[in-house]
């Protein structure tokens, strides 16, 4: 392994944190703690840290809960997960995870249906989804967090999704606060 083009690469593009490998509840509470220490020790604005704390334990624990939901393996339950700065100054925080391809598509159509909102309108669909009743039979995801985080976000949130040969696919998810 090249640890130095991979420091270089992180460089480059501004990663301040990052992560690659399975997910559990204690190391989701072990990165914020270091992520929140990350962003006090560079003074950031109050509202921007708690907003990137927010959208970080969002990201991660629907990828622990998606992973648990399916049965994954430990090899399968693995979160990717990248905190930035973009060149004006934005935090940038990306994660992304295995899918079935399904999955993929639904969330990759609700973060387009959310990137044509403007703020009032993502206000308006948070309160709606908010009023909803719960159907426990129903598969979670793609509601009250994924509106939340668009709210957030100073950009449309990004989806990408990926085929992988095993049939599965990669999903990746971003937010700019």
């Amino acid at each position: 392994m090249d640890l130095l083009s991979l420091r270089d690469n992180y460089l480059q593009q501004r990663i301040m944190l990052c992560f690659n490998g399975p997910i559990s509840r204690s190391l989701i509470e072990e990165i914020g703690h270091a992520l929140r220490n990350y962003l006090n020790s560079q003074s950031a604005a109050p509202s921007a840290a708690m907003d990137v704390f927010a959208v970080y334990i969002e990201m991660t624990q629907n990828i622990r809960h998606y992973a648990r939901q399916q049965g994954y393996g430990d090899q399968d339950a693995t979160a990717t997960l990248a905190v930035a700065r973009d060149a004006e100054g934005h935090y940038v925080v990306s994660a992304g995870n295995l899918v079935e391809e399904a999955d993929g598509r639904r969330l990759v159509e609700a973060v387009e249906g959310l990137a044509g909102l403007d703020a009032g309108e993502l206000k308006r669909a948070y309160k709606q989804q908010l009023r909803r009743p719960r159907d426990e039979a129903a598969p979670s995801g793609a509601g009250l967090g994924l509106i939340d985080m668009a709210r957030k976000s100073s950009r449309p949130l990004e989806a990408k999704l990926q085929p992988l040969p095993s049939g599965r696919s990669f999903f990746s998810l971003t937010a700019t606060i």
